[in-house]
């Protein structure tokens, strides 16, 4: 969540008239930022991830499990005990500093985050479970008794209509004065800090009316349906349902910012060489935040009832979709400027590389532009592409502002850029440097949803700095239209999407005239210095630019290179549609992001001990990718409808829901064995979870 200002936010009426000034003002911000940045390389890859937990107190007696809404309290205590030297006994080998921890939208959630980036070498990348850990050791140790910290996605109970309350203390919905309005969830549950109530308020009133948020129902025998309504069983359907309720299709309704912002996630920053590097990732990982979407599909539940959905997206898209009914396309353009297609929280709209194979034709969706924006960005040098990027961001308005920062110095200060670029939640965010910083051009990756232990979320953050290094080293190719990426975004959330459907992807990534690799070839060259020069072909610090400590190894592969020099200029051609095992494992002449991966890893020197090490995060993404082992959603909608207490009637009971919660904590800690979601060799952190 990062830094919360102190100040007087201002309500929307207030804000709208300041709209466009801090849009001309940000735009001010950013061109000082990119005349100092633009001709200028950082440290290399460095990078980060962002875990959110929720904290759950638990009444044994009551077979109760709530959302503890001690949110400021527990901070506290964490920024204590992370400045106590004691903390450093503790402290796992390969953790270099002790973590830090933050607030998030919902009371009942916390951040957090590595001391400082971790390093691209081999190396570093097996010191992440163990820094992992320790966090939630951390936590865990400064909570009270009865409270555990959990990674699940979303609450199953959160805004249940039905039963006893979902959080401790218990709150209640205030329709007539909360900043929501919502009729399931009260005020208690946000964050105090003034910005939370602000945004969701302002949302609320920029719409002309509250978030209406949809996900189908899923259908057992005893579901309770509207009258009048019919539907079949989801069970008995072929095909899984669209993620996005049609026609008469039940539903779970939503009504606040909370069911989506009070969702957690998994989120990786990356910092690039330079500008260029950062532009580049961007658009490689554009099509690939669906598949990572669908592979950690993690919340099947919402509002008490099972969905026929495995992840989150739509829901947290609502829950902050502030387009109002002209934006919308429900009435005529008359007070707004632009028809604008997707909520600020959405899948990317443009690629952003100033590439010549980032044609035209990939960027196929009606992405709305501020026309002055572009222009002005133009003008200063900027190219279209990226000048279209900022631009597209840009027709939206500014949705918190505080009234002491209304004027600001605009070369010391980013604030009213971010004001507007922090809020376009999309599945990847290319990032500027700060001021006054020595941090460089960061992308960070947003899509994936946050896993039931530290192993899991270690595999997938690895896995995807892995394959950013495969990107640059192999210089590969990604590009395929938007509209499919879209296409895709919408699969990877369909109940078991993951492995009942195929997704578009491209087949031919290598470049025609570049060598391809061999995901068997072997290093053949020596060790380089850490501080050897960064050359074309290896490194800077072991990283930088894909090459972790020497030269890569190549060698020519037939079935490869005849993908790879493909000529085809249709994106039928290019574009194929694959399982999740093919998009991941290869199929035929494709080798398979992870394929790609291990081919990266084939190519730099890495000794044995940490190549094995890796090897098990690999594994396990292989595994689910294959099927041989299910999403976080299955397990968690298995675990549901076996519940003997489950009336095959789509209701997650307060009793269900507190097994669930109590199950989820003893698979992390090792002392609950689930080989269908983690395989038979995971280990947790313990009996007791505590340093």
């Amino acid at each position: 969540m990062g830094l919360l200002a102190l100040g007087t936010p201002l309500d929307w009426p207030a804000t709208k008239p300041l709209a466009e000034h801090i849009r001309a003002h940000g735009i001010t911000q950013f061109l000082h930022t990119w005349d100092r940045w633009k001709d200028r390389s950082g440290k290399g890859l460095l990078w980060g991830d962002e875990i959110e937990y929720m904290v759950v107190t638990f009444d044994d007696a009551t077979k109760a499990a709530r959302l503890s809404l001690r949110q400021t309290e527990i901070l506290k205590k964490l920024q204590t005990a992370t400045l106590d030297p004691k903390l450093e006994a503790f402290k796992p080998e390969g953790c270099s500093t002790i973590p830090t921890f933050h607030p998030e939208y919902g009371r009942y959630m916390l951040e957090s985050t590595p001391g400082c980036p971790f390093g691209g070498s081999p190396r570093d990348l097996v010191a992440v479970e163990a820094d992992m850990r320790f966090r939630r050791q951390i936590i865990r140790s400064h909570l009270l008794p009865h409270e555990v910290p959990v990674t699940v996605t979303s609450w199953p109970r959160l805004g249940a209509s039905d039963g006893p309350p979902f959080t401790d203390p218990e709150t209640t919905a205030e329709p007539d004065r909360s900043s929501s309005r919502s009729q399931y969830v009260g005020e208690l549950i946000t964050n105090p800090h003034a910005r939370f109530p602000t945004l969701t308020a302002n949302i609320r009133q920029r719409r002309g009316s509250l978030v209406d948020i949809r996900v189908p129902l899923f259908i057992d025998e005893h579901t309770r349906l509207p009258a009048g309504v019919s539907a079949p069983l989801s069970l008995s359907q072929s095909v899984p349902q669209p993620a996005k309720p049609t026609g008469d299709t039940p539903y779970i309704h939503m009504d606040a910012m909370a069911f989506g912002m009070g969702c957690c996630c998994l989120q990786i920053t990356f910092q690039a060489w330079n500008v260029d590097e950062a532009r580049r990732v961007y658009d490689a990982l554009v099509p690939v935040a669906p598949i990572m979407l669908a592979l950690t599909a993690a919340s099947p539940a919402f509002r008490g009832q099972l969905a026929d959905v495995d992840a989150r997206w739509n829901v947290i898209a609502a829950s902050v979709d502030d387009r109002t009914e002209e934006e919308r396309g429900l009435k005529p353009l008359t007070n707004d400027k632009y028809r604008i297609q997707k909520s600020r929280y959405d899948s990317v709209d443009l690629y952003i590389a100033n590439d010549e194979r980032n044609r035209p034709e990939w960027n196929d969706v009606d992405a709305g532009i501020n026309e002055e924006v572009r222009q002005r960005l133009l003008a200063h040098g900027i190219d279209n592409q990226l000048a279209s990027h900022v631009a597209h961001l840009f027709i939206r308005d500014p949705l918190v502002q505080f009234s002491e920062t209304i004027d600001q110095d605009d070369e010391s200060s980013m604030d009213h850029f971010e004001n507007i670029q922090s809020t376009n939640w999309q599945t990847i965010r290319f990032k500027p440097p700060p001021v006054n910083s020595s941090i460089g051009w960061r992308v960070e990756f947003r899509s994936m949803e946050v896993q039931m232990t530290d192993f899991e979320n270690a595999a997938f953050s690895v896995f995807i700095v892995l394959l950013t290094r495969a990107i640059i080293s192999f210089d590969l190719d990604f590009y395929m239209p938007i509209s499919k990426v879209d296409d895709n975004m919408q699969r990877a959330q369909q109940r078991n999407g993951v492995h009942a459907n195929k997704f578009h992807f491209r087949r031919s990534v290598f470049p025609p005239e570049r060598p391809v690799f061999d995901p068997s070839s072997r290093p053949v060259s020596r060790p380089i210095s850490p501080d050897a020069p960064a050359t074309p072909s290896a490194g800077a610090n072991g990283a930088s630019n894909g090459s972790a400590n020497g030269t890569h190894t190549l060698r020519h592969v037939p079935s490869m290179s005849s993908c790879a020099s493909s000529d085809d200029s249709t994106d039928e051609l290019e574009v194929a549609e694959m399982t999740i095992d093919q998009v991941m494992n290869g199929h035929g002449g494709f080798p398979g992001l992870l394929g790609l991966v291990n081919a990266y890893l084939n190519s730099i020197n890495v000794d044995v001990e940490t190549k094995c090490r890796l090897r098990r995060y690999l594994e396990l993404i292989k595994r689910r990718a294959r099927g041989e082992l299910v999403t976080p959603a299955s397990w968690i909608r298995s675990f549901i409808t076996g519940h003997p207490a489950y009336k095959r009637d789509s209701v997650v009971s307060d009793l269900i829901n507190y097994d669930l919660a109590r199950a989820v904590d003893e698979i992390e800690r090792g002392v609950r064995a689930a080989p269908e979601l983690l395989g038979k060799d995971y280990v947790g952190s313990g009996p007791s979870g505590c340093l």
